[in-house]
């Protein structure tokens, strides 16, 4: 749309991508789009229903047959071409994202740079996917370990990293010799269809990557995905409630699966900390994306004797920092992503105020999808933010006094995604990494995310790896063979 005022204007796309042909839905469907910082319509895309699907899972099928049989060094090449093509349009997709996420420019930007950190990161591992030659214990026999593609992939990603959450799993798809069909999030179409029009610029066979989309469809949809006999294998990101829906549809054929689902991060502040450190990267780990990721912050563990100190200077910090609209450059945290959002943070911040915890700064919508950022302090581990997945502008503190306590009501936890502990005692980072039951710890460091490390957690946030040389495993099949010679 002109009215988006990109550099080139094609990559607003509003069809989806089926063996590269640009398709509406059969039905005519379609969905609306809208700016979570305006409610200004965007635009629309098709509304999929199963049949368009089945579409899509057969293109996808009909391209594995010559894909599996691509080179590395084809697919390397491919991929380092869709790279390029990422890297050169970066302002192109981050405006798109600004419009459709919310998130401010600069942090898209961010993102779009993330994203492209993962097709570079596959393209060479397309090149080190490396069997084994295994001693055999029979003199007359030799050992082979072969990985293959394991054939067509359904990739469902969310809203919130509407760009990274692609490239994460598909260039590890692809990579592998993988063909994909992907299905974005509703609010967040555009930047996955932005992203497919330059994968077929960069000159992927039809077929390779498809994206398709749905809304009112999208649980019959996701269902034809998991229970068809041709897609081998489902990654997911989303909520741990969808994932078990996902993985007992799957259950049918038995796909391999990878599930990136919900977070409840502790954030641990010990007395030995630099507190200064620790504030800094608190407000970077709670507040990105405006408290809307998986491994956000959810809960604040600081020691008694260095509590109000942190309390003070981590307000003060966050009272300096402007909440509007994503594509103005002042502002460092935009809208949340939709009304029911707002109205969970809210649910939030209210219940734990009538169990005692008290506001030191925000605490209230400020119109349309905005929340104010939220500081609580003397909260207590009654409080549904405690057991519950916030995701929104809300830093609640609690108090501890001894490891062993900080330990017990951090692990208090149905999920294990991410931890955060900030120390400067060796041996106590050590029994922390060992006692905390997640699947990533940041020590002294709010970072947990990079396209080299594996990215996953434990309990019911999943199971899977994404990124680094474990994240193409998951797209690989093993296969050994016995050669009697």
């Amino acid at each position: 749309m002109s009215t988006l005022q990109l550099k080139d204007p094609t990559l607003f796309c509003e069809k989806a991508l089926v063996n590269n042909q640009w398709v509406t839905a059969g039905s005519q469907k379609t969905i609306s789009v809208e700016n979570p910082a305006t409610g200004d319509v965007l635009g629309s895309v098709p509304e999929f229903d199963t049949k368009d699907t089945e579409v899509a899972i057969q293109a996808a099928s009909k391209a594995f047959a010559s894909w599996k049989n691509t080179t590395a060094k084809q697919r390397h090449r491919l991929l380092m071409e869709w790279l390029r093509l990422i890297r050169e349009n970066e302002d192109d997709l981050a405006k798109i994202m600004t419009l459709e996420n919310g998130k401010p420019l600069n942090e898209a930007r961010g993102e779009v740079r993330y994203a492209a950190s993962f097709i570079e990161w596959f393209a060479e591992e397309a090149k080190r996917l490396y069997g084994d030659i295994i001693p055999s214990p029979v003199n007359d026999q030799r050992i082979m370990i072969l990985k293959q593609p394991v054939g067509v992939v359904a990739l469902l990603t969310p809203w919130n990293f509407p760009a990274a959450m692609i490239t994460r799993k598909a260039g590890a798809a692809l990579a592998a010799g993988c063909t994909a069909v992907i299905k974005p999030a509703s609010q967040t179409p555009f930047s996955a269809l932005a992203l497919a029009k330059l994968a077929q610029r960069a000159g992927f066979p039809e077929g390779v990557l498809n994206v398709i989309t749905a809304h009112e469809n999208l649980k019959s949809v996701s269902r034809h995905l998991c229970t068809h006999i041709s897609v081998k294998k489902v990654s997911f990101t989303g909520s741990t409630h969808v994932g078990k829906i996902l993985m007992e549809q799957s259950a049918s054929t038995l796909k391999k699966l990878s599930l990136e689902l919900g977070g409840n991060a502790p954030f641990i502040v010990f007395e030995d900390a630099d507190v200064e450190k620790a504030v800094e990267g608190g407000l970077a780990a709670k507040f990105r994306n405006n408290g809307q990721t998986c491994v956000c912050v959810n809960r604040f563990y600081i020691h008694e004797s260095v509590y109000d100190e942190f309390a003070t200077k981590f307000t003060e910090r966050l009272r300096t920092y402007r909440v509007g609209n994503g594509l103005d450059p002042d502002v460092q945290l935009g809208p949340l992503i939709h009304k029911e959002a707002l109205e969970k943070v809210q649910a939030h911040v209210d219940d734990a105020v009538a169990k005692g915890a008290k506001v030191l700064t925000g605490g209230q919508a400020l119109h349309d999808n905005f929340f104010a950022p939220t500081v609580l302090v003397n909260a207590t581990p009654d409080v549904d933010l405690h057991s519950e997945e916030t995701f929104g502008p809300v830093a609640a503190l609690f108090r501890f006094r001894t490891e062993e306590e900080v330990l017990q009501q951090a692990n208090d936890s149905t999920v294990g995604l991410a931890s955060y502990c900030y120390t400067q005692n060796l041996s106590r980072m050590w029994r922390v990494v060992e006692a905390l039951e997640t699947g990533m710890v940041g020590i002294n460091s709010s970072s947990v995310s990079h396209e080299v490390a594996p990215f996953g957690g434990i309990k019911e946030s999943g199971f899977g790896r994404e990124g680094s040389k474990y994240g193409i495993s998951e797209y690989v099949n093993v296969k050994y063979v016995n050669m009697s010679i």
